[in-house]
């Protein structure tokens, strides 16, 4: 039994599904995206105003005059909360799969989502001990 399957399986894979031709329609849509992208930006810059003004050459700002030197320090709480923002963002993301899986993983599955959120909630609050929340400074 197991000597027939192999052979319908070695069948199946020689046949069309790994020949050259099966991968033609994707080049040729490849190229052909490929092609048309060049074009219209060949066309575009053939094309499209070459008037350079001062205000085309002056870089964007909203609207707000630009002044002082674009290298100012920033302070590094930004920096800090940023970071924290990604780390508790991606352990809200690690909640996903086990709210779709919840009654399949059972309990051995909640104890251990709850040591999960024991580890960032001692996480938080060494943060908060730190004063890495404290905008006082």
């Amino acid at each position: 039994m197991i000597h027939i399957l192999q052979a319908n399986v070695t069948t199946a894979l020689s046949g069309a599904a790994n020949n050259a031709e099966s991968y033609l329609p994707v080049g040729l849509q490849l190229l052909f995206a490929v092609g048309l992208i060049g074009f219209l930006m060949t066309l575009t810059h053939l094309v499209g105003p070459k008037r350079k003004t001062t205000d085309k050459l002056e870089s964007f700002t909203s609207g707000i005059e630009t002044h002082g030197d674009a290298r100012q320090p920033t302070a590094i709480k930004y920096f800090l909360v940023a970071i924290l923002f990604v780390l508790f963002d991606v352990e809200v993301i690690f909640f996903y799969p086990y709210a779709v899986n919840f009654r399949g993983l059972g309990w051995s599955g909640f104890w251990a989502v709850l040591m999960f959120v024991a580890f960032f909630f001692c996480g938080f609050i060494y943060i908060l001990k730190k004063g890495a929340l404290d905008w006082e400074d």
